[in-house]
């Protein structure tokens, strides 16, 4: 079981002295706002709005599962020298309201992205009780997206009012790049029989919402654990059954199940994006369109 970060009284004292020794002002040198990112999607929103406004720092290392992320007593003072902190929210950063008051910047605006969404519900208890009630994997989701990065530009525009009409252009260009994706994506999908594709874990419920597919995953929503035999003979029932020629895998996720379903049913195992760490430059756009393009692959099989 993945444990999140339990930050004690004593602990929270430390840090706050720590970051009340280290406070310093919002803006950069450079005069750009400090944006703190709790993990990558949600630095490429910011990113994507702010433009060359802003400075991000982002807390969870690019090696880093961010489910699996325990910030540190730097992570504190990162946060205390902001002016914007991002998260995802919906269970994603179980340490997100403690770091905030551990950081003790009265003057930082905390935005949960995911603010107005029509979250999806877990329905293992064991998850719910771990983790939440909630799906937090919005962000893979276009429409999801654009409510979050909507929500970054309403926070950025609160912070730094004089930018406010340079945010709004960002976040009307961005959100038309998404919304041009998903009609191009929308027609493509529809012109396809098949509507079923197996990931490595269960983290594409908003993507499948977007488009009326459907996800079968050999681990659950916050990848844990791994398949029984039971489970696994399932799956491999279930490719045989919906002619799954593709066992997709996550980058940050191992993928040692992955491959033994794909020899199992004579699959190709191929890499779907999560972006939740970065990938060798590529934007949040760069990579749902691989993944788009992957699953309609998929799909046509």
């Amino acid at each position: 079981m993945r444990r999140f970060l339990i930050i004690t009284v004593s602990v929270l004292s430390s840090f706050i002295s720590l970051v009340t020794l280290y406070a310093a002002p919002a803006t950069a040198g450079n005069n750009k706002l400090r944006v703190v990112a709790s993990f990558d999607a949600m630095a490429e929103f910011v990113r994507a709005v702010g433009g060359d406004r802003v400075e991000i720092t982002t807390l969870t290392p690019a090696s880093v599962e961010p489910h699996e992320f325990e910030p540190k007593a730097q992570d504190m003072v990162t946060l205390s020298k902001a002016a914007v902190f991002v998260y995802n929210g919906l269970g994603m950063e179980a340490w997100a309201e403690k770091a905030i008051a551990a950081a003790a910047n009265k003057k930082l605006v905390a935005v949960k992205a995911s603010e107005g969404a029509d979250p999806i519900a877990n329905t293992d208890p064991g998850e719910v009780k771990e983790h939440g009630q909630y799906d937090p994997h919005l962000w893979l989701s276009l429409e999801g997206a654009a409510l979050e990065a909507k929500n970054v530009a309403v926070a950025l525009s609160k912070v730094d009012p004089k930018n406010s009409a340079y945010y709004k252009k960002n976040l009307d260009a961005f959100t038309k790049a998404m919304s041009d994706l998903r009609t191009e994506y929308s027609s493509k999908y529809q012109s396809q029989r098949g509507r079923s594709f197996v990931t490595g874990h269960a983290a594409f419920a908003y993507f499948c919402r977007d488009f009326g597919l459907e996800q079968n995953s050999v681990e659950d929503v916050f990848a844990e654990g791994e398949p029984s035999a039971k489970d696994l003979a399932e799956l491999v029932e279930y490719c045989r059954k919906n002619n799954i020629k593709t066992i997709f895998v996550e980058d940050m996720v191992s993928p040692a199940v992955s491959k033994t379903l794909a020899s199992e049913v004579g699959a190709k195992v191929e890499t779907i994006a999560t972006i939740e760490g970065p990938e060798d430059g590529k934007t949040y756009l760069d990579r749902q369109r691989e993944n788009l393009e992957k699953v309609y692959a998929a799909l046509a099989q």
